[in-house]
């Protein structure tokens, strides 16, 4: 898919190693260790890079099992662009792909980052908490909880 708005084109596919770290912490996103990042764009189930004549300045991506369970991540336009619709031309995009290739019964989430809920809503997202669900993290830096027995056991 290559889709152009303007000066404005978005293609599938994913950026390399360290376009994507531009990108990110261009947008204000954290940035991701290179090592991770190579081991993490091969595994995009569908990912677009938005372009500005051949400059690339926003992208994002699904990632998942590719049947019950996918995440909307990355979704980044380069601040000096912002402010155009071009957030919502990346997702529609995304969008686009989740409908027309996953499962009818697949789960889609994504972590909304403060505004950036608004634009998710219009897509259809709501929050978690509305399923008497309630999102939660863990990153492989955090401290190891302290032992109090089986946790298995107690599921």
């Amino acid at each position: 898919m290559n889709v152009a708005h303007g000066p404005y084109l978005i293609e599938s596919g994913v950026p390399s190693v360290e376009v994507f770290r531009r990108l990110r912490t261009d947008a204000g996103l954290s940035d991701k260790h290179p090592d991770a990042v190579a081991l993490a764009l091969p595994n995009t189930w569908y990912g677009v890079v938005l372009r500005h004549g051949d400059e690339p300045i926003g992208m994002g991506r699904v990632i998942g099992d590719g049947g019950t369970a996918f995440q909307i991540v990355d979704i980044c336009v380069h601040p000096a662009h912002q402010g155009r619709g071009l957030g919502r031309r990346i997702m529609a995009a995304l969008m686009d792909e989740l409908r027309r290739r996953a499962p009818a019964t697949a789960y889609v989430s994504l972590i909304a980052d403060g505004e950036a809920r608004y634009l998710y809503e219009k897509f259809g997202f709501a929050e978690t908490t509305r399923h008497n669900s309630i999102g939660m993290y863990w990153t492989a830096d955090a401290p190891a909880p302290a032992d109090d027995g089986d946790v298995a056991s107690r599921s």
